[in-house]
């Protein structure tokens, strides 16, 4: 894959390593990368958790954006939310005196589409249709299920920040 093609990730054909049926899952996933990086590159950090007309903060976005992904591929392995990315989630846009900056964010949110490539790399393509609990109530999924769940979910939350970003720093849509 060349680092300078501007196709969208899904156009630029298979990626190595990764099972036939869990390439949509990582082209979502590194359009979204590709995307969110080039959105924030220049983002003024006084805006960060801004809300305008009561719309989720650019920082809870990238909290989120993070955290999800995490938690999603947490219970398509078949495990419950550790004590940590339970209160990670409770903390999702709420700043504080340790909150992170715009690089900062996006870098946590870079390393865990790695972490999720490295999961899809390694998952048997025979488990796809294994049920998997979700949350305390153990809601039934599946894995595959998580794993498009986590690639739906990325792009949406994709989508709003775009808005959001572009609402805050007054920049038309393209």
């Amino acid at each position: 894959m060349n680092s300078t093609d501007t196709r969208e990730v899904w156009l630029r054909g298979p990626l190595p390593d990764m099972p036939t049926l869990l390439q949509p899952v990582a082209h979502a996933l590194l359009q979204a990368r590709e995307e969110l990086n080039a959105l924030m590159a220049d983002f003024p950090a006084e805006l960060l958790y801004e809300k305008p007309s009561g719309l989720a903060s650019p920082g809870f976005h990238l909290q989120h954006l993070t955290g999800v992904l995490d938690r999603l591929f947490t219970y398509a392995r078949g495990e419950m939310l550790t004590d940590e990315q339970l209160k990670a989630l409770k903390a999702e846009g709420h700043p504080t005196e340790t909150t992170l900056g715009v690089p900062e964010l996006v870098g946590l949110f870079n390393a865990q589409v790695d972490k999720a490539l490295a999961q899809l790399r390694t998952t048997d393509e025979q488990t796809l249709t294994a049920v998997r609990g979700v949350g305390r109530a153990q809601i039934p999924s599946t894995v595959l299920g998580l794993l498009f769940h986590s690639a739906e979910h990325t792009m949406r939350h994709l989508g709003q920040l775009l808005v959001t970003v572009r609402v805050l720093t007054r920049t038309p849509l393209s």
